[in-house]
């Protein structure tokens, strides 16, 4: 069972510079709620209550403003710096300790996932117990993408970066699921000509020994990267559609918590105070009501 979880949140974000000079892009809105709530959000939504959030080296105390421990979401929060961007698997080498040799997940920050049956895919995917699991995506431009090709037995048979002849349409998204084993394969492997680690390499390894898996996000699922300017936008523009019209909050993490029974009405209470007078905390108070 993965009962770990990384957000790897770090990066300069400099294809949303300005913005990005003074704020970590994670801690930008997306509508009403700092673009970090919605990784946090899935990780919660797969039973996950250990999570390490990875954040940029002097960046620390924006994030502890907002989200210090987790204690108020009836999880446990821990932080670690990254000096310098190295690529996703180094997300495994800063979190050896935290890793433990135990089972992980990984999600990217920028990363944005809904979907009516997302809460059984992910349920599926921490059942994990050898081996590596992917979440994958049905794209219409799969060239700026990593795709994989799957065989009958949901097994990733080739992995290509960015392919310029069409391979798959399945694209791999920012969400992945490692057996122990993760760390010393991230230790094994050595910087590209981008001079960082790739997640690419550390899935390949996994591959060959038979042991990449796969699942989907269905038709009606979507998955979104939030790392442009244009892209930041049409997400936020999605969730505020998706809550107007329907009612209820997308990545509200005391929601996720409390339907699973991990805080009671008091621990929202004090989030209405922690919140103050806003959308947000009217819609904590009508839970409770």
């Amino acid at each position: 069972m993965v009962k770990k979880g990384i957000i790897l949140a770090g990066g300069m974000g400099t294809r949303m510079s300005p913005l990005t000079k003074a704020v970590n892009k994670h801690l930008l809105p997306i509508y009403d709620k700092p673009l970090i709530f919605y990784p946090l959000s899935i990780l919660m939504l797969s039973k996950i209550k250990d999570i390490l959030i990875i954040v940029n080296k002097g960046q620390l105390n924006q994030y502890m403003k907002i989200i210090p421990n987790g204690k108020n979401l009836g999880i446990k929060i821990t932080y670690a710096e990254q000096p310098k961007p190295r690529g996703l698997p180094d997300a495994f080498i800063i979190g050896e300790k935290f890793i433990n040799n135990n089972s992980v997940a990984l999600i990217l920050g920028d990363n944005f996932f809904y979907g009516q049956n997302l809460s059984k895919i992910l349920s599926d995917c921490t059942k994990l117990k050898s081996g590596a699991k992917v979440l994958l995506h049905r794209v219409t431009k799969p060239e700026r993408y990593g795709v994989a090709k799957v065989n009958s037995k949901n097994k990733i048979v080739t992995i290509k970066e960015k392919p310029k002849k069409f391979l798959s349409d399945l694209a791999i998204t920012g969400l992945y699921f490692f057996d122990k084993k993760v760390t010393n394969y991230a230790k094994q492997l050595k910087p590209s000509i981008r001079k960082e680690l790739e997640i690419t390499d550390l899935l390949i390894k996994y591959k060959k020994k038979n042991k990449l898996y796969a699942n989907f996000i269905g038709r009606g699922g979507a998955w979104l990267d939030t790392g442009s300017i244009g892209d930041f936008y049409k997400t936020s523009t999605f969730v505020s559609t998706i809550e107007n019209r329907q009612g209820f909050k997308i990545a509200c993490l005391e929601e996720i918590a409390l339907n699973n029974k991990w805080i009671n009405r008091a621990h929202i209470k004090k989030s209405i105070k922690f919140y103050g007078n806003c959308q947000y905390s009217n819609y904590l108070a009508n839970l409770i009501k």
